[in-house]
């Protein structure tokens, strides 16, 4: 069997992370690899529903994804995980997690700025907080815990989703992950 792992794409909201991840699950899928992606926000609709995003459940829901995520890699699935988990300590909780379990892990910071991410602005959450209709907006008016020593950092301000793909597709067959 194939070893599985867990790639963890952490950053602000609309930095790019379920794009990328997208993309690369398309292109380990063509090459008959197994893949899942564990989105954010499906997750919070269907196995964290009422949670809220104090600190304490932000927590918790980053622990259930962690979970399910090492199961399924604990079972030849490469797991791409678009979360944005702002704690560290959350994020380190996870890693732990898998090398306790001998299961392959690799974070990967999707590093780009809060301007560049407010204009992308995918789910109009920049324009609500804005507005006076949103607060615990992650890297605004919450805490977002920038990874000091990511296995990857990606800046994909000027690059295409293609690149930043290929990027963590690349530390992937470094580590023997992917062909």
């Amino acid at each position: 069997m194939t070893a599985g792992a867990t790639v963890w794409l952490t950053g602000l909201p609309s930095a790019g992370k379920t794009t990328i991840a997208r993309a690369l699950a398309e292109r380990l899928a063509a090459a008959g690899r197994r893949t899942e992606v564990l989105d954010g926000d499906e997750i919070r609709t269907f196995l964290s529903a009422g949670l809220g995003f104090t600190r304490e459940d932000r927590h918790t829901n980053v622990q259930r994804i962690g979970f399910v995520a090492e199961l399924l890699a604990s079972h030849g699935v490469l797991v791409l995980v678009p979360v944005i988990a702002p704690y560290a300590d959350s994020r380190e909780a996870v890693r732990k997690r898998h090398e306790a379990r001998g299961t392959a892990y690799a974070e990967v910071h999707v590093a780009t700025p809060l301007d560049v991410c407010s204009q992308r602005d995918v789910k109009g959450l920049y324009a609500r907080q804005a507005a006076g209709e949103l607060t615990g907006l992650t890297g605004v008016d919450d805490p977002y815990e920038v990874p000091e020593r990511p296995d990857l950092r990606i800046q994909t301000q000027g690059s295409t989703v293609e690149e930043s793909a290929a990027a963590v597709h690349a530390l992937l067959v470094e580590r023997g992950l992917a062909a």
